[in-house]
């Protein structure tokens, strides 16, 4: 997606009341999400060793910011890019219980990230998990979660709108489901950021469902999911239409980790069997991890959302290159 410039664009906030906002914003969501999913906040690395497999690999060839330390010297250290293995195999080992899980405050650095209006090399989210029974591991259960987290935000919507009834998005007041291949089904001869933005202008809120494996018509997944934390055929992404930016907003991947047989299938056709040898998936497929559901939700994008602003670096701090800081401050965005 390329930079999106608003005409006519001047926030309703200034800065320190936007910040003022923002802490509100996170401290009332972050409340009513541990509620509704039953999580414990917990702490969270900031990097993990390569040699765990624990970091999430995205796509596959986004390159992970990596340094060694003094008193590892043979070991590479490597900071997140999000914690979804980290918290499964956290849950075995803090003894969580079933339907108990965890969140956390996820800072990353992502320094492959195209730049535009939602994203940034610096990545700020709630990572959550909880364990759910081996049975429980079917659409019923994720549209169940959705649907919790929907009514997460918009019961921080309300709030929010209380205390800034001028500087409030108004979100829709239900959530879509549909499928990436009923997508590619509807509109086979659009991309699939051309599909989203279509289904996300026309039902307002949508969850995203089965991304990572191949679609029918074009043979080739609708988005890359990396193929050892969620199952394929029961994750998806929760999209909202935008209208200040007349385009979708990706609030929250999320989704039903693998099986010991989805994570055998699903390294098989991603061409990454050699995986199965680090740790972390050695546990998994000798049914040593528990059985879980996960994602993340943006802090920033959130923020963003609720708050009508034009883009991401006007609630976070981040670093853009001089053209972007340029074009957004004609443009009237003020970034942090």
């Amino acid at each position: 997606m390329t930079l999106i410039l608003p005409k006519d664009y001047q926030p309703s906030l200034t800065i320190r009341d936007t910040e003022a906002a923002i802490v509100f914003i996170r401290e009332t969501f972050q409340d009513k999400i541990a509620e509704k999913l039953n999580v414990q906040r917990m702490s969270a690395p900031m990097f993990v060793e390569k040699s765990t497999g624990l970091n999430d690999n995205l796509n596959g060839v986004e390159r992970p910011v990596s340094f060694d330390m003094k008193a590892m010297p043979k070991d590479t250290i490597e900071v997140v890019h999000s914690l979804a293995k980290w918290k499964r195999l956290a849950l075995k080992r803090y003894g969580f219980g079933m339907h108990e899980g965890l969140y956390t405050n996820m800072n990353a650095i992502r320094r492959d990230e195209d730049l535009d209006n939602f994203h940034s090399i610096y990545v700020d989210q709630w990572d959550w998990e909880k364990v759910i029974a081996k049975n429980e591991r079917n659409l019923d259960t994720l549209k169940s979660t959705v649907k919790q987290i929907f009514k997460a935000i918009k019961e921080t919507e309300k709030e929010v709108a209380a205390r800034y009834p001028s500087s409030t998005y108004r979100l829709p007041s239900d959530v879509t489901f549909i499928t990436t291949q009923e997508l590619e089904d509807r509109w086979p001869d659009l991309t699939p950021d051309e599909r989203e933005d279509k289904i996300a202008k026309e039902k307002k809120a949508v969850f995203l469902m089965k991304i990572g494996d191949k679609l029918k018509r074009s043979g080739k997944p609708h988005d890359g999911r990396a193929p050892d934390y969620d199952d394929w055929q029961l994750n998806g992404d929760l999209l909202f239409w935008y209208e200040p930016l007349q385009c979708k907003l990706e609030i929250s991947s999320m989704g039903i980790r693998v099986s010991e047989e989805s994570l055998r299938t699903q390294l098989k056709k991603a061409h990454a069997e050699e995986r199965a040898a680090l740790p972390f998936h050695k546990m998994l497929l000798n049914g040593e991890l528990p059985y879980t559901i996960g994602g993340g939700i943006g802090q920033s994008r959130l923020c963003m959302l609720l708050l009508g602003k034009a883009h991401i670096g006007e609630v976070q701090a981040s670093i853009w290159p001089p053209k972007i800081i340029e074009e957004c401050e004609a443009a009237g965005i003020q970034m942090l």
